[in-house]
């Protein structure tokens, strides 16, 4: 080649690397001029939060959102769940999860944007709501995650599938938005994501589990019925407190004696309740049982066993067969959380190119529970990655962990994070684990 030619050559070259570097949209300074809309966006949200099963103002405005960035939006899937698409093109489908609800609890931060909200639960008790599990930090990351890849349809091909999620803290939300087609109604996803925040990672930084992250949760009520009569004659009655004492201690057997050691399992009694007066003899006991697992096996075992121990402690305190006690397991329930380890290590890689390797966490699992596990769970079998966002202010960490103290946790009425690094790192994180995600298979 000579001379003019290789001239020609660099030119061309040249002037391809300008056209590409000219369609790649610079998407750190996209992120960066959402922040202080979307700081708005959560202040608002995290004023007027909403109860499980109640978030239809809250779905309302992320369905409006939806649509303002160019997402092709349905409302009222599985409740209040609300269902967003944009296609662009041929290419893989990805699904962007983020959860809607608060809790019923009495806010006690001090911010000034603080929640007063307060309404009547499905029992008619006047109950405060709060956002003490992050899902107002949730929602902006979504809604600026879409901003940012609507903005940017020439860095990727495919479809996105955004969804607003109901009732999870409830883990009903998932299954009620499965059960009304969003696998078959809507374009179903070959893997999906959903970030979380924690209470004890600094703003800034990204968490990573791979495998088991959380687990699965069931939640039990036992009725222990009893014969009931004066205090001062006991002979006469069937004390249930006495055998609900009995089933107490006797249920702590089952992961010490009963589990494979290795296998990680929780039978934690939470509420026990029972009786009206001191010198009266009760005729129930009520308990509140939480059991967490990861494998499927141990799950089942803890059930079985809780049953099989209650029934004998039953029969053994004298009971007819029509006063044994109850074994109720709740359809409040989440399945464990499996973050496919693939997804793990590619998301490690983009989390370090885009934050910096020293804000990426690999942490261990927990026992906690979320309902985002149902979507791997169907018969699609879709991969699924849940990953951690740090929330709190850097120097409020530095200080806890020099004077030995805890953070309050997520669900405290004390927790608040710092938003606006917080919302800036998950919309970074998530937009590029999109991307990553969004690229065709090797």
């Amino acid at each position: 080649m000579n001379s003019i030619s290789c001239f020609v050559a660099t030119l061309c070259l040249a002037a391809t690397a300008n056209a590409v570097a000219q369609q790649t949209p610079d998407l750190a300074a996209l992120a960066e001029a959402e922040v202080p809309s979307l700081l708005d966006l959560y202040k608002h949200l995290h004023t007027y939060p909403e109860l499980s099963l109640k978030e239809e103002a809250t779905a309302g405005k992320i369905a409006d959102e939806l649509r303002a960035a160019g997402l092709d939006v349905t409302e009222k899937v599985g409740g209040h769940g609300i269902v967003g698409v944009l296609k662009n093109g041929d290419g893989p489908t990805l699904l962007i999860r983020t959860d809607l609800d608060a809790l019923p609890v009495k806010e006690q931060t001090g911010l000034p944007y603080a929640s007063n909200v307060a309404v009547k639960d499905e029992q008619g008790n006047q109950v405060p709501v709060m956002h003490a599990c992050g899902h107002d930090i949730h929602m902006s990351c979504f809604v600026g995650t879409a901003r940012v890849l609507a903005k940017s349809r020439s860095a990727w091909k495919g479809t996105l599938v955004f969804i607003g999620q109901p009732a999870e803290e409830r883990v009903l939300g998932a299954r009620f938005m499965l059960r009304d087609g969003l696998f078959s109604r809507f374009p179903k996803p070959d893997k999906a994501l959903a970030l979380h925040v924690w209470g004890d990672m600094p703003a800034g930084t990204v968490g990573l589990t791979s495998g088991y992250a959380l687990a699965n949760v069931n939640t039990v009520e036992i009725i222990v019925h009893g014969v009931g009569g004066h205090g001062s004659a006991p002979h006469t009655t069937k004390d249930p407190i006495v055998l609900a004492s009995e089933i107490v201690l006797a249920l702590q057997t089952i992961v010490s004696r009963e589990v494979r050691p290795g296998d990680p399992a929780v039978v934690t009694v939470g509420t026990i309740h029972g009786g009206t007066k001191n010198n009266i003899i009760s005729d129930e006991v009520r308990m509140g049982l939480t059991l967490r697992s990861y494998d499927d096996g141990v799950r089942q075992h803890l059930i079985d066993a809780i049953k099989r121990i209650t029934h004998g402690l039953g029969i053994a305190a004298g009971l007819p067969e029509d006063k044994l006690p109850e074994v109720k397991v709740s359809d409040e329930a989440a399945p464990a959380l499996f973050n496919q380890p693939e997804m793990v290590v590619r998301l490690r890689k983009v989390f370090a190119d885009t934050l910096g390797a020293d804000k990426v966490i690999m942490r261990d699992p927990v026992m906690g529970a979320e309902d985002f596990a149902e979507y791997g769970r169907t018969k699609e079998k879709v991969p699924i990655c849940l990953f951690w966002l740090g929330s709190v202010n850097t120097d409020r960490v530095a200080a806890a962990k020099a004077a030995g103290e805890m953070l309050p946790s997520l669900h405290s009425p004390l927790y608040f994070p710092d938003p606006e690094p917080t919302i800036r790192t998950g919309i970074r994180a998530m937009t590029a684990a999109a991307l990553e995600m969004l690229m065709p298979e090797k």
